[in-house]
């Protein structure tokens, strides 16, 4: 087999050393995940560093939950590794290019016009891909999302924000990937120098305008009002010199009751991002609820139940952090 490899010219030795080096990675992570699968059906009692924090209902709805997306992201590794191997094989890449040529030729456009070309190859792999992936996507969602009662969306508002996704990817990649080419084509000897810059450039743009422009086009951010939560977050800012500029609030909630919070921006100017379903329980009625608990717990005098009503508070928002 070595004699054979070594006989073919370096194009195909190229080729199939990709091939071979993406299924050994593919090969490689799925080990990991089998491995992790393995923990998640075995450890079916709360691990002694969480028994304080959490509860074995919590626990088990978590460990049910992993072990799904993780058998989930198997097969759909799988199927995306086949597919890729696939379109090499079967010179996929090739005829989408010249079918690109044949789309870009009806309007006028030769060979000569190789960025049109491209951009007509692009759009059409993307399309590609999305067709390929919405299955999959579906069944994660009204699947596995809705079996254990994170999914909020309908069949309807999916496809409209796939549409939307689909049609805001192509707003912003084709025209850096045009511009992209543009720079390879003038930039001589040291093109490679231009094109890293440029990406590197798009790149923190793109990071800097994300939750401002991009990210409202699908879900609604809204500042974080004023109050106690509001000014504990900025104390705790200021408490590590994190330069905390706003802290939104996104309806994360009619996709999904999944709960995640994130920061993002560059140097003195960085804003916080809250999912309204993180929010739900630090309402002043929960926290009303739990003082209470508390203060009925302290008359009757037993501080071992005071403990254990500040432990019943933890285990549903644990719950968010896991899932």
């Amino acid at each position: 087999m070595i004699q054979a490899v070594a006989e073919l010219n370096t194009e195909n030795q190229i080729f199939y050393s990709v091939l071979v080096f993406s299924w050994a990675v593919y090969m490689w992570e799925a080990h990991l995940a089998k491995r992790q699968r393995k923990t998640y059906r075995n450890t079916t009692l709360v691990p002694e560093e969480l028994g304080m924090i959490m509860d074995s209902e919590t626990f088990e709805k978590s460990r049910l939950y992993q072990l799904d997306k993780s058998t989930f992201g198997f097969w759909s590794g799988l199927y995306s590794e086949a597919e890729g191997t696939l379109i090499l094989l079967l010179g996929g890449i090739p005829f989408l290019w010249n079918v690109s040529g044949n789309l870009t030729g009806r309007f006028g456009l030769g060979s000569e016009y190789e960025i049109t070309q491209s951009l007509s190859f692009l759009f059409l792999a993307t399309l590609f891909s999305a067709i390929t992936g919405l299955p999959w996507s579906i069944y994660n969602t009204f699947i596995i999302e809705e079996k254990h009662g994170f999914n909020q969306q309908t069949l309807g508002f999916f496809f409209k924000d796939a549409v939307k996704k689909f049609a805001v990817t192509q707003c912003i990649l084709l025209p850096v990937t045009s511009l992209l080419l543009y720079i390879i084509k003038i930039g001589g000897d040291y093109f490679f120098i231009y094109a890293w810059l440029f990406t590197l450039i798009v790149s923190l743009v793109l990071v800097t305008i994300y939750a401002d422009y991009i990210a409202p086009l699908f879900d609604k951010f809204t500042p974080l009002p004023e109050g106690e939560l509001k000014t504990n977050i900025e104390e705790m800012a200021r408490s590590i010199s994190f330069p905390l500029t706003k802290v939104y609030v996104v309806e994360g909630s009619k996709r999904s009751s999944h709960s995640n919070a994130y920061f993002y921006g560059f140097f003195k100017n960085k804003r916080i991002v809250l999912f309204d379903t993180l929010l739900e329980d630090h309402s002043p009625l929960n926290k009303a609820a739990g003082n209470e608990n508390i203060e009925t717990h302290t008359a009757a005098g037993d501080s071992n139940e005071i403990e254990t009503a500040e432990t019943k508070q933890r285990p549903k928002k644990q719950e968010t952090r896991l899932q």
